[in-house]
């Protein structure tokens, strides 16, 4: 087939990510990690948000989104390509990559695979939590951690259970774990009388009890500085409250600067390169 011959290099990998218009800079460290453990293969990197995309073009910082890169890479003669989804969930972001990366295929002579989100697979899942609720939490049991979780503001959207089972297993791994989100199930301003007297009851019994509030957010863009500080605010006028301290030397905790997380994503790339037969 004549279009074949047009397919002259090997194989790259590209990053969806969803952006964000003030912490850009934490997807590039990722991408030059990702470059570090993947060496000799080219890397990309593509956002989906359009508003971020358009924000930062108005100084003069141009991206591209998924399916531009995409057309970039398939110009460019790459025979076969990994779309990793750059999501902590396998919801509407990671649904739209999933129809993206069909779409390609339909025209595109290019073997293209995609990967799955950070928190897709139960095992994985479940250690993960596990590590980070004791790693934050360090034998502290005078704390409390909130969990906020962004969440989908649709109900019957793809890969909630993702989200349900990360709320419910934080709960239940420690009494004094609390979940909500800030647009998703169980909203913090539809709830937060119920967290507010869960808080003062414990409070009771443990009058030296804190509440850490932890972003359960990739990059803890705009929503740390719009939801996640105004919530730690409201819990502070009841009780002694903090925002979990970052673990990777920003300013802002998140969790694609968390080792774990990355490796995660690694993991995820390499079984997508084995099943290229590479």
């Amino acid at each position: 087939m004549k279009r074949y011959r047009h397919y002259n290099k090997e194989t790259a990998i590209i990053l969806s990510c969803f952006g964000s218009v003030i912490e850009q800079e934490k997807y590039f460290k990722f991408q030059e990690y990702i470059k570090e453990q993947f060496e000799g293969i080219p890397i990309f990197t593509a956002f989906s948000s359009k508003m971020v995309i358009k924000e930062l073009a108005k100084e003069g910082k141009i991206y591209k989104n998924l399916p531009q890169v995409m057309a970039d890479v398939d110009m460019e003669g790459y025979k076969r390509y990994i779309v990793v989804s750059v999501n902590i969930f396998p919801t509407d972001e990671h649904e739209v990559l999933i129809r993206i990366v069909k779409g390609f295929k339909k025209f595109s002579l290019a073997n293209i695979r995609y990967t799955n989100p950070l928190l897709h697979k139960t095992k994985e899942t479940s250690l993960y939590l596990k590590n980070l609720d004791e790693s934050i939490r360090k034998e502290n049991e005078d704390v409390i951690n909130l969990y906020v979780i962004h969440g989908v503001p649709i109900l019957n959207i793809g890969g909630l259970e993702s989200v349900s089972y990360t709320a419910d297993f934080l709960k239940m791994i420690n009494k004094n774990n609390i979940t909500c989100s800030l647009e998703g199930e169980f909203p913090f301003y539809a709830v937060k009388d119920v967290i507010k007297a869960e808080i003062l009851e414990g409070l009771k019994y443990n009058p030296k009890l804190k509440v850490q509030v932890v972003p359960m957010l990739l990059v803890s863009g705009n929503h740390y500085f719009k939801d996640i500080i105004e919530i730690c605010e409201e819990i502070g006028e009841y009780c002694d409250s903090f925002i979990t301290p970052p673990q990777d030397g920003t300013l802002k905790f998140n969790l694609l600067g968390q080792k774990e997380v990355r490796e995660i994503f690694k993991k995820n790339i390499e079984i997508e390169i084995k099943k290229l037969g590479l």
